[in-house]
């Protein structure tokens, strides 16, 4: 079974995760590898007190331009996957979601 990763990442972060994830087996559709979407947008976040955020400064909403990147795993990598994109992002805490795909 697959699953799929999305996550948020700054441009200038992109490739460093893609190959991070394509690394330990994310990004494999049938022949063909190193297989992602990415879209622009924004996020934003309000740091709290302890908080050390890459981009802006804790105590003040930061609006970041943004992409969101979408590729899929197999489901017995997920620990390997989520482990090599929290080594590779450059947040504190980054935004991600994993949904199981049918078939």
């Amino acid at each position: 079974m697959n699953r799929k990763l999305v996550v948020f990442v700054p441009r200038e972060a992109l490739d460093v995760v893609r190959e991070a994830l394509f690394a330990v087996g994310a990004g494999r559709i049938g022949g063909y590898e190193h297989c992602s979407w990415y879209t622009e947008g924004t996020g934003t976040f309000l740091g709290g007190e302890g908080t050390s955020p890459s981009v802006g400064r804790a105590g003040r909403e930061e609006r970041v331009a943004e992409l969101r990147l979408e590729t899929v795993f197999p489901a017995e990598r997920q620990n390997e996957v989520l482990d090599a994109l929290r080594r590779a992002h450059p947040y504190e805490e980054p935004a991600f979601d994993v949904y199981e795909l049918a078939g």
